[in-house]
């Protein structure tokens, strides 16, 4: 091998739903490699301490590597034409892409700064959701319930 060739390698890697596979020099493939073992220790930790079962703290979609614009997540989950669900779904597209504290006017925003139909009382919308048990207020912020994510048909 010649002094500036490097040693190629391959690595195909499947943890969960997580999978990498790749063929490059091996300095490479060791720091990928590094950032696939990192995003995939909650999955593992999941396997270790409930045996491959899901814990109830993991009933709801998780967060991290989520890309989809909102116009695609909205009309994956049906948000275009009624509001409520509108909300319901930029909340959970908010916490997929990694905003634990959402609130009615975090909600609005991202709607108007992804040019997409606004609502004309968030805050309505959020009580509502409340009342059908997709959403739960805490003090200064709401959460989406299991029956939310369900509601989205989101994974549990």
């Amino acid at each position: 091998m010649a002094g500036d060739e490097k040693a190629q390698g391959k690595v195909e890697i499947k943890i969960g739903n997580l999978s990498f596979s790749a063929e490059r020099d091996q300095q490479w493939l060791a720091e990928q490699l590094s950032k696939v073992i990192e995003a995939a220790s909650p999955v593992i930790a999941q396997v270790n301490s409930g045996g491959g079962q899901a814990r109830s703290s993991d009933t709801v979609p998780p967060s991290g590597a989520f890309d989809d614009s909102l116009a695609s997540y909205l009309k994956a989950k049906g948000g275009e034409s009624k509001q409520v669900h509108r909300f319901l779904a930029t909340a959970g597209w908010l916490f997929r892409r990694g905003t634990k504290e959402l609130t009615s006017s975090l909600v609005a925003k991202a709607l108007a700064d992804n040019h997409q139909k606004r609502l004309s009382n968030p805050a309505d919308c959020l009580n509502k959701n409340c009342s059908k048990g997709h959403c739960e207020k805490r003090k200064n912020d709401f959460f989406v319930t299991p029956q939310g994510w369900k509601a989205l048909g989101e994974q549990q």
